[in-house]
Formats: C-alpha cells, sequence, structure tokens
C-alpha cells in the first residue's frame, strides 16, 4: 500500500492491521473553503492529497492501492487543526475543556480494478470525543511535553491527553488518525 501520508500514527495503525507501505507523503494547500463544512473539508482534502500522490507517483500497478487521508478537530463549525505553537495549543485545548467536541478523518483510497480502471472511493469517519474539566496547570504541563504540537486539536489520545477523555463514541483509532477497520472493510469489499 502506498501512504500519501507523512504521519507515524497512521504507519503504525496500518502496519499494525498487517500492511507493508511505501510512505509517499504529499503537500496540498489545505485552507478551508468559505462556507464548507467540517466533514465536506476532510474528504476534499484527502482526495486531493490521493491526487496529488497519483501525480507524483504515476499510474498505480494492479496490485497496488493508494491510501490518503486527513484529520481535524472541529466543534459546531469551528476547525482546530495543528497549533502553530504553545501559545496555540494552549488555547486549543482550553476551548475543549469540558466539552464534547468531533474528530472527522477523511480517507480516500486509489486502487486498480480487474479490467484496468482506476476506482478512487472516499468516506469521512466522525468520533464524538468528551473531555473533562482541564485545569490551566493540566493544559500547561500537557503543552510543556511538547505532545500536541504535531496533532490536530493539541492532543494525542494514544498520549499524555489520554486521561483528559471521560467518554468516547465512535472509533477509538479514528481518534488517533485512521479509522483502519473501515479502510479494511473497504478494501476487503473491493477484492483488492
Amino acid at each position: 500500500m502506498i501512504l500519501a501520508s507523512a504521519s507515524p500514527r497512521r504507519k503504525e495503525l496500518l502496519e499494525r492491521a498487517g500492511f507493508e507501505l511505501s510512505i509517499e507523503p504529499t503537500d496540498v494547500d489545505e485552507t478551508r473553503l468559505p462556507q464548507e463544512a467540517p466533514v465536506h473539508l476532510v474528504e476534499r482534502l484527502s482526495r486531493l492529497k490521493a491526487q496529488a500522490a497519483l501525480d507524483a507517483h504515476g499510474p498505480l500497478q494492479p496490485d497496488e492501492i493508494l491510501l490518503a487521508a486527513d484529520t481535524i478537530v472541529w466543534t459546531g463549525d469551528y476547525v482546530l487543526g495543528k497549533p502553530h505553537d504553545a501559545q496555540d495549543a494552549i488555547r486549543m485545548l482550553r476551548e475543549l475543556s469540558g466539552r464534547t467536541h468531533h474528530v472527522s478523518t477523511g480517507v480516500c483510497l486509489v486502487r486498480v480494478l480487474p479490467d484496468g480502471a482506476t476506482a478512487t472511493e472516499s468516506f469521512v469517519e466522525t468520533t464524538d470525543v468528551s473531555f473533562r474539566a482541564l485545569t490551566d496547570y493540566e493544559i500547561m504541563a500537557y503543552v510543556a511535553t511538547g505532545e500536541p504540537m504535531d496533532k490536530a486539536g493539541a492532543y494525542a489520545i494514544q498520549g499524555g491527553a489520554g486521561s483528559f477523555v471521560y467518554d468516547i463514541v465512535g472509533d477509538y483509532d479514528n481518534v488517533v488518525g485512521l479509522p483502519v477497520k473501515r479502510v479494511k472493510d473497504l478494501i476487503d469489499a473491493s477484492g483488492a
């Protein structure tokens, strides 16, 4: 499988699921379009990343699968990306404190069909995560670890922020970075 992502979390999740990977990250403009719903944003970005990877890689071989993904954290219509600096991470964590938010991952899977045509399928998986009320001390101590800096919403559920969560509804792996079960189901259903 070609993974169009530099995310170490996605790589780890897919390898744990038994996939052999070729890592070919892409760089696309992730600017949100006016009035674009969060779930539409992540699906569009996953498709853009898949197309950029195809453009760089060239045509897929019959046994190749390409996967691109993008994950965001959002509440209402407000999207929290990766923090720009420690102050931004503190702001995000304060925003999430004592509230339920959504983690959505857009996934785009590209494969070659038996007749040689290329098939592109995409979907969005959303998981609801509830944080308990956090103290400023907890937030600042967590940000000081550096862990939040490359994470959407400024936290890693599988890391130090796991203790912030009091409820999760949906796919845990999706919050880590990729809904692996749904990806596997899509690949199995396609016969790839």
